[in-house]
């Protein structure tokens, strides 16, 4: 997957002196992650679905 050009998002709990957050960038069929650490570092991409399904469990914790 392309993330050229991605807007990429972080959490609105993250903090200027606390920036060890995931960014996340959503596109029409999948929703992509990345340490705001290393940002041009590796990426990860799933499906919409399996991040609803990543969402609904790490709600659950």
């Amino acid at each position: 997957m392309d993330v050229m050009g991605a807007r990429w998002r972080k959490a609105s709990r993250s903090t200027v002196e606390n920036d060890n957050c995931v960014e996340v960038a959503g596109f029409s069929d999948a929703v992509a992650f990345r340490d705001s650490k290393d940002p041009d570092g590796p990426k990860l991409a799933v499906s919409r679905h399996e991040f609803r399904q990543l969402a609904q469990a790490l709600k659950a914790l």
